[in-house]
């Protein structure tokens, strides 16, 4: 379960400051993969940083009774003079876990070749993209972070995250930020809207698209 308690957060603009949360309270219950929509702006990947850590808010808390993964996406995750092996294994020894079978988790699923043990700064965005869901999806999290990660790669990649994906959510939760409503129904049973400083959240998937799409539609995007 993951808390949010009056949550503020805004960034400066000209003329004012521009708030992704205010005063904003709800709660993503344990167990549930829950899709968080909205506008290209509204604020997803920001509250997904600050949920795992990585951005501070302007006031307000997070609170969670389980462990949160970093959110797979986020290029920042890694060293980037560091080859994917590399980061693996360091990412691993923070988390505790076997490094060896981390590593032969990501090199088989990832297929990132003779590229895992080249420096980061030299992969592409979708090759650090797979190398962090590879990483993220062989620890066992109670709450996975996941940012447009599973639309990179090919078919075939894309296939194999999605049924690890599932697999993972056989015993965790996970917040799941993506623009394809395909994938929105294929990986999440739960969705949450954030538009104007608020997040609606709907046990029930449908409902949330139907808000995400209403307000799409109202914004003329």
């Amino acid at each position: 379960m993951i808390v949010l308690e009056n949550l503020t957060k805004s960034f400066p603009v000209r003329g004012g400051r521009k708030y992704i949360t205010r005063n904003l309270n709800m709660t993503f219950p344990t167990g549930k993969a829950v899709a968080l929509m909205g506008r290209n702006g509204a604020g997803k990947s920001t509250l997904l940083q600050i949920i795992a850590g990585n951005m501070g808010a302007d006031s307000g808390r997070v609170r969670s009774n389980g462990e949160i993964s970093f959110p797979v996406g986020f290029a920042g995750s890694f060293h980037r003079d560091l080859t994917g092996a590399q980061n693996t294994r360091f990412i691993a020894r923070i988390y505790g876990v076997d490094t060896d079978e981390l590593l032969d988790f990501v090199a088989g699923f990832a297929g990132l070749g003779n590229h895992l043990y080249m420096p980061v700064r030299s992969y592409s965005s979708g090759m650090r993209s797979r190398l962090a869901f590879g990483i993220s999806m062989g620890i066992q999290f109670d709450t996975y972070l996941v940012d447009e990660v599973t639309s990179v790669g090919d078919r075939s990649f894309r296939s194999r995250s999605a049924q690890v994906f599932k697999d993972r959510m056989q015993r965790s939760g996970a917040i799941v930020v993506t623009h394809s409503m395909g994938e929105v129904r294929n990986l999440c049973n739960a969705g949450a809207v954030i538009e104007n400083g608020q997040v609606h959240y709907f046990d029930d998937i449908e409902e949330a698209i139907a808000l995400h799409i209403e307000n799409m539609e109202r914004l003329g995007k």
